[in-house]
């Protein structure tokens, strides 16, 4: 059995790590022939996760058509501003009956589309059918370190999430399935919005009742967009709900709560994404969600204030104050 990775990140490193330590060759695609063979020489990902070891029967490769040979599974760990265009690069070689899995936490800015609608517009009606998504409380480098964790995955054709969790599932990583493809996918892009004000809760010294509350009308704001999206509303007290909300918005380990610290302490949103060296998905999703918000009349009073910090000035001490009060 091979997988194929499209992703250097944490997250894909990750995944590829795991899988291998099951047994499962893994092919990890680079964009360059230079970036492949620096990850074959230092049988790590010095960049995105350090002191983690490639086990054997992970390569890094950068010949597409090589890393798409022969596989059981692909799945897209990048950044959900760049995958339309990672999309664009495997389509070609990608034989049919593959599964696709997304593994990407985002909208896509401009369109505010979810990755699973992305990935249906450039693979067109040929691999539709075999597109799936994976979400949960998954912070890479507990998973890296082979901690226990679960997740979920979705797909509207059954014979994909049933393929997808029997190479996925694992002793340390418990794969859960569901249909609820718009909710899953949901509340891991939109807990993001979420942590990013959690963060400014911690920075600004709230404490833990405010963060609480303002946790839990997180939830119900992620919940209404949700079901006028046509979400299952109990997928949101699930692991892709609940669980990634609280993991990603207690973690010290998550970048868009750091982002929300940073920014709560006077720091700048351009300095904060530059030393954090990674995709905040949070930041380009709130764009993208005020925009299905505003366009389904659904009120999403944190993701308005989330929005104003992060593009109009507003200082994450005026909205908070203004969220807390509302509470």
């Amino acid at each position: 059995m091979k997988v194929c990775i499209i992703g250097t990140t944490s997250w894909g490193t990750t995944l590829g790590v795991m899988l291998a330590r099951r047994g499962i060759d893994v092919a990890l695609w680079a964009r360059t022939e230079e970036e492949a063979k620096k990850l074959t020489h230092d049988g790590q990902n010095k960049a995105r996760l350090p002191s983690i070891a490639f086990p054997e029967g992970l390569m890094a490769v950068s010949d597409i058509g090589e890393a798409l040979r022969d596989i059981s599974l692909v799945i897209l760990a990048v950044p959900s501003q760049t995958m339309r265009q990672n999309v664009q690069v495997i389509k070609g070689d990608l034989s049919s009956g593959v599964p696709i899995l997304s593994a990407a936490k985002g909208f896509e800015k401009d369109s505010a589309k979810r990755m699973s609608q992305v990935i249906a517009e450039e693979m067109g009606p040929k691999h539709s059918s075999q597109i799936g998504v994976l979400s949960g409380p998954n912070l890479s480098r507990e998973i890296a370190k082979g901690l226990p964790a679960a997740t979920v995955i979705a797909a509207h054709n059954g014979d994909v999430s049933g393929r997808s969790h029997d190479i996925m599932h694992y002793q340390s990583f418990h794969v859960y399935t569901s249909e609820d493809v718009v909710g899953v996918e949901l509340g891991g892009a939109l807990k993001n919005i979420i942590a990013l004000g959690a963060g400014m809760v911690d920075g600004l010294g709230y404490g833990d009742n405010a963060k609480a509350a303002y946790m839990s009308h997180g939830l119900t704001e992620i919940a209404s967009l949700g079901v006028a999206l046509g979400a299952n509303p109990l997928t949101f007290l699930g692991l892709a709900g609940l669980g990634d909300l609280l993991a990603t918005c207690e973690s010290t380990l998550s970048r868009n709560h750091t982002l929300g610290v940073g920014l709560a302490k006077g720091r700048s949103l351009s300095e904060l994404m530059a030393s954090i060296g990674s995709a905040v998905e949070g930041v380009p999703t709130t764009a993208a969600a005020l925009k299905l918000a505003r366009q389904l009349e659904v009120k999403m009073p944190i993701t308005e204030r989330i929005y104003g910090v992060l593009y109009e000035g507003l200082s994450p001490k005026q909205a908070m104050a203004e969220l807390i009060g509302e509470i």
